[in-house]
């Protein structure tokens, strides 16, 4: 039934206004038709337990609730609720047939103005983010608050949440943290509820607890013709939208992270709180941006198990989970480690930089790549390939001196701001690492180092791979692996906490064994 709905639906005779072709696009709880400048939305028929669309009066209910909800931040998007008509030929969204099912009918916007598109293309810019933060703040100024909304910021209702995305991750296969994993992160949201509830009671008192939007990131953002469009709000279940606006604002600034960028989501917080005059906010703003990835790995999650969804489709909601998830885990962590020099140190192709790249990814300190640096203080572009022999020219021992002090110099700027740093370098030598420990020990803080390794057929398959690839910040080879093998000096335990990492492993399970070793 729904196939033949859905087939129907794909003509462009289906729909009452001109379209020269239809796009259809899903999610795991809608399908979206995209005709010439309209969009139609029709809810899938599903029950997750939060969210019920599983019969056709619901549907019409919800769809009512989509219109009027998000008629707060774009009311000239939203163009009202349309039945889905039996016809002769098929489904259509027109006729006197029997009503099938109903839709959201909206004005299209443009796909290459969304806020996602631009960051992954780097056009928006910290004044549009700053813009963005404004249209929140104001939003959340006017929202509605009431003592039944305010409910909905006590800890056990919050508690009430967490509990049923554990009981959730943890009865999904698909979901990619282990069950220790899942269990150290129940730990740490149970250990903060319970153990800061004058935080949580100040946010009901201070009236934080609101009407909010509940799915603000930027897939539901679109900057067109001067405007800022905040669309797609969840309508589905009043108890993830009325919340704290901290939880709000927290989507948007943790979908910043996942895309890394840091600096965006900077301007975002410091503009909300100029705008909001919310001095509290910081407060809580990590636990939620922690709730917010962890929620969105579940969700892509579900996603994977979709039989609706094309097998490519459902291997990138794979993909993307699992990074939702581990950047849940990194919140979590940067609570509980201290501020931290960490170092890595090997070979080249030992996966020193795609785990700097990983912790960079999960806990948001800043990172410094000696490749990078080097070509910097050069004037080259990063990518630039340097084909030369071992220790000449960009890579002579004097070049390299001056690389590693401007990496020390960074890693001060980081460490005196109170700020963890990640400084991505080979470090072959007791010599090349000595000034940071030293750094770290003036400063008082833990020196860690990653020496990372690998087994040897497949360094040398990276090796062969960057080789043929062409375009590296890095240029390690495989002619100066064995040179760098003769020359390299492993750390001791003079050096600082030195932990040995095996980089063989996928990406995203290379960080769980660091955090439990610096935390205990």
């Amino acid at each position: 039934m729904q196939r033949n709905i859905i087939k129907s639906l794909l003509k462009i005779d289906a729909y009452p206004d001109e379209a020269a072709s239809v796009l259809l696009i899903q999610t795991h709880v809608s399908w979206i038709f995209l005709a010439g400048d309209t969009a139609y939305k029709i809810k899938k028929p599903v029950d997750f337990g939060f969210l019920n669309f599983s019969t056709i009066d619901r549907r019409r209910f919800y769809c009512h609730e989509e219109v009027r909800l998000n008629s707060r931040l774009c009311p000239d998007i939203y163009l009202g609720v349309v039945e889905v008509r039996e016809t002769p030929d098929g489904a259509a969204f027109f006729g006197d047939g029997p009503v099938i099912d109903y839709a959201v009918k909206m004005r299209r916007l443009p796909a290459e103005r969304m806020l996602d598109r631009l960051v992954e293309r780097g056009e928006a810019t910290t004044a549009d983010m700053r813009a963005v933060a404004r249209v929140i703040a104001a939003f959340h100024h006017a929202a509605a608050t009431s003592p039944a909304i305010s409910e909905y910021g006590q800890r056990e209702r919050i508690m009430a949440n967490w509990q049923e995305n554990f009981a959730q991750s943890a009865i999904n296969s698909q979901t990619p943290l282990s069950s220790h994993e899942l269990e150290v992160i129940r730990e740490w949201v149970s250990s903060i509820i319970e153990g800061r509830a004058e935080i949580f009671e100040g946010r009901i008192a201070g009236g934080f607890i609101r009407e909010c939007d509940g799915d603000i990131h930027l897939e539901n953002i679109c900057l067109t013709d001067g405007r800022i469009y905040i669309f797609d709000c969840i309508e589905f279940n009043e108890r993830f939208r009325y919340c704290d606006t901290a939880a709000d604002v927290a989507f948007l600034l943790m979908d910043l992270d996942y895309h890394r960028r840091h600096d965006l989501a900077e301007a975002v917080l410091d503009e909300y709180l100029t705008a909001s005059g919310d001095s509290g906010l910081c407060d809580v703003i990590d636990f939620y941006k922690l709730y917010r990835a962890f929620v969105r790995g579940k969700v892509e999650s579900f996603r994977q198990s979709d039989t609706g969804i094309e097998q490519k489709e459902r291997e990138r909601a794979g993909a993307r989970s699992a990074a939702y998830f581990r950047l849940a885990r990194g919140y979590l962590e940067r609570q509980r480690l201290k501020t931290t020099l960490f170092i890595t140190c090997g070979l080249t192709g030992s996966g020193k930089s795609t785990l700097a790249a990983q912790l960079n990814f999960e806990l948001g300190y800043a990172t410094y790549n000696s490749d990078r640096v080097r070509k910097q203080m050069a004037s080259l572009p990063p990518d630039t390939a340097m084909r030369i022999p071992f220790l000449t020219g960009l890579y002579s021992a004097a070049a390299s001196e001056a690389t590693y002090a401007e990496l020390l110099r960074l890693a001060e700027d980081e460490l005196v701001a109170g700020r963890s740093v990640i400084i991505d370098a080979c470090f072959i030598s007791r010599e090349q690492r000595r000034p940071f420990s030293q750094l770290a020990a003036r400063l008082g803080v833990p020196c860690v180092v990653l020496q990372c390794s690998c087994p040897d057929p497949e360094q040398r398959r990276r090796l062969a791979e960057r080789e043929t690839a062409g375009e590296s910040v890095s240029d390690g080879r495989l002619e100066i692996l064995e040179l760098q093998r003769n020359n390299f000096q492993p750390p001791d335990g003079s050096e600082g906490v030195v932990l040995n990492v095996s980089t063989a492993a996928s990406s995203e399970t290379l960080t769980s064994p660091i955090y439990a070793r610096l935390v205990q």
